[in-house]
């Protein structure tokens, strides 16, 4: 693999996410500035998109000029975002904050910005602790949300009815941090603190396979192009400065989908990886970390935890050929 180190970022990475086309690169921080790469070579643009942030707000921006079009005020701090398929939908989650409960909101993305409302057409509340992520089930039928209960649930994305629940024989242990679909939205993801993640059906919410590894799972990501799924997290990150690097276990490991069994892993990172993504053409893929200034290791990795300065990367990989030829 080739590494692009790409810096634009004063705080700790939180997320990453591909347009459809595959050509952008769009990463958030704890620095308030979303930021946006050409995926080839991490150039940066002037482009944003759709962003939740803690300051109660979600705000929409054109994706070519950079203007903010619109903001949705709430509450609570906004935890994730995730527009539906035709982009006429956006699903947001908001975090329990002052006596208001967690809640799934359902906006409507108008084709003109003068047209926006800030009203919902759908609430959703309940869920016990923060809804860590929500995504949009097949044809938009369905709403699927994974949080800090460790309970995996779908929801009609019209009523807001609870159509299923993960059962706590099969489920996570312990929260659950990430959540991704696969490119055809029949199955997803869920990544957990219990040191595992779970592939599951997105109709019937049906157990598919179970991946463990030896560190919490902070972040998830399927290959759209291959079976292969990679796992990414690692010693918390209030520990990172008391243990060698080694020990932490900050690898993103590659799993094979359907074995369950490890493939590879890229080593080196000195803190946690916050997330991961697949470009859509599935031949590079991006996780994102922060470095401290003050540890003595300026190129390895760590989480929201410093003494000092604190600088934002995201990394692109570009896989080599021997990846796509990889055999168990």
């Amino acid at each position: 693999m080739r590494p692009i180190l790409m810096k634009g970022h004063e705080r700790p990475l939180t997320f990453l996410k591909y347009n459809r086309e595959g050509d952008l690169l769009f990463s958030c921080a704890k620095d308030h500035n979303p930021t946006v790469w050409f995926a080839d070579n991490g150039e940066r643009d002037s482009m944003q998109l759709i962003t939740a942030s803690a300051d109660q707000s979600v705000k929409l921006w054109n994706v070519q000029t950079g203007a903010q079009l619109y903001t949705f005020s709430f509450n609570s701090p906004a935890r994730s975002v995730d527009f539906s398929v035709g982009d006429k939908l956006a699903v947001i989650t908001t975090d329990p904050f002052m006596g208001v409960t967690s809640a799934i909101n359902v906006k409507r993305i108008a084709d003109d910005p003068s047209q926006q409302s800030g009203e919902s057409v759908l609430t959703i509340t309940g869920p016990a602790g923060r809804i860590n992520r929500a995504v949009w089930g097949p044809l938009n039928r369905t709403i699927i949300s994974a949080g800090e209960d460790c309970v995996v649930r779908i929801w009609d994305s019209e009523t807001g009815k609870l159509l299923k629940e993960s059962e706590p024989e099969v489920g996570h242990k312990k929260p659950i941090s990430s959540l991704t679909k696969s490119a055809d939205g029949s199955h997803f993801l869920t990544g957990s603190l219990d040191k595992s993640a779970k592939l599951w059906d997105s109709r019937t919410l049906t157990l598919i396979k179970n991946y463990t590894t030896e560190r919490p799972v902070n972040a998830v990501a399927m290959s759209p192009l291959l079976d292969h799924v990679v796992l990414g997290g690692g010693q918390d990150a209030s520990s990172v400065t008391t243990t060698d690097h080694r020990a932490g276990k900050f690898e993103a490991k590659f799993y094979d989908k359907i074995l369950q069994e490890e493939i590879g892993g890229v080593k080196g990172h000195f803190g946690p990886i916050n997330a991961l993504a697949f470009n859509p053409d599935g031949k590079r893929y991006s996780f994102c970390y922060l470095i401290l200034g003050l540890l003595p290791y300026p190129r390895y990795v760590s989480e929201i935890f410093s003494s000092g300065g604190e600088d934002g990367y995201v990394r692109l990989h570009h896989f080599d050929p021997d990846y796509f030829n990889i055999k168990i």
